[in-house]
């Protein structure tokens, strides 16, 4: 029987060239604070919300890309690197240790978007998922793919994860809603022609509004919105000064 975490999205990661910079942006507008996290060798730096740690940041490996990445727990790195390999995704990286922590791989899925496996070690305290509505934690993932079904079906696969809904975006087509259950917080996938296929992740905060106006003073773009959503929240999809892309869901506090 799978744990509890496998097959959840559980920490997200930014590469990015200045993470100096990187770190006022996300605290401006997300209220992280940052700490180093003494990895030898290199600046990594663990970002917090309300005193839950949410992701981690580094300047990019020579060759790698700025990006946002998303890592998936499971139960057996070992055997989810070997099954994603027989079936059409591939490892880009080696299973390789981080202390204290537990394993990880940084994988491709077979239109080509990037996400991580990460197994917990034992002896380490396992982050909490969060439903939603938290402010700077991750609520919403979302897969911008060629081919929705093909990802759905290969994702399941690997996962478990299950068709929740699908909406017509009418000539976007079908947008597809998977999850495991509530406290994953879900997310959803659809073809998407303008970009090479990649994974999108949205962080909650308790005014839109007041979040756009932090992206754009400091140094960020919005790229779409605020827009509303089914179920009343609204989504902004930004950049931040370095180019990289990431959103944000909440509520519209303004009349």
């Amino acid at each position: 029987m799978a744990s509890a975490l496998h097959g959840k999205f559980t920490w997200y990661e930014l590469t990015t060239p200045d993470p100096e910079a990187a770190e006022r942006f996300y605290g401006a507008v997300l209220g992280w604070t940052a700490r180093d996290a003494n990895v030898p060798g290199m600046r990594y730096s663990l970002l917090s919300a309300n005193g839950s740690d949410i992701a981690g940041m580094m300047a990019p490996m020579q060759g790698a890309p700025s990006t946002w990445i998303g890592y998936v727990a499971v139960d057996d790195i070992d055997a989810a690197a070997e099954h994603l390999q027989k079936t059409g995704g591939q490892t880009v990286m080696p299973v390789s240790p981080i202390p204290g922590v537990g394993r990880f791989t940084i994988a491709l899925d077979p239109q080509q978007a990037a996400f991580a496996l990460i197994e917990y070690a034992p002896e380490f305290t396992k982050p909490s998922v969060p439903a939603k509505g938290i402010q700077g934690h991750g609520w919403w993932r979302e897969l911008h793919t060629s081919h929705h079904d093909d990802a759905f079906a290969f994702y399941r696969d690997q996962f478990g994860w299950e068709e929740k809904d699908r909406m017509d975006m009418g000539p976007m087509g079908i947008y597809q809603i998977f999850g495991i259950d509530e406290e994953m917080g879900m997310g959803g996938m659809f073809n998407d022609g303008r970009k090479p296929p990649h994974w999108l992740f949205y962080f909650w905060v308790d005014d839109i509004d007041d979040t756009q106006g932090k992206i754009v003073s400091g140094g960020g773009a919005v790229v779409n919105g605020p827009m509303e959503v089914p179920g009343g929240a609204w989504i902004i999809e930004a950049t931040d000064p370095q180019g990289v892309t990431f959103a944000v869901v909440g509520d519209r506090k303004k009349n």
